[in-house]
């Protein structure tokens, strides 16, 4: 019987999340292609919502 996940340790070793052209904050994910941030990749207008405004 193995000890489970401790044996196996952390998989993804490299960050998913690189720095955006547009907005500038690390949250490009690489694989998605698109910012969670501003939403560059997917949509041309800037990602914003009412509950977001400050």
């Amino acid at each position: 019987m193995s000890k489970g996940t401790e044996s196996r340790g952390r998989h993804n070793k490299s960050c998913s999340h690189i720095r955006c052209r547009r907005c500038g904050g690390r949250s490009y994910h690489k694989t998605k292609k698109r910012c969670s941030s501003c939403g560059y990749g997917d949509t041309t207008t800037t990602r914003n919502y009412n509950w977001n405004k400050k």
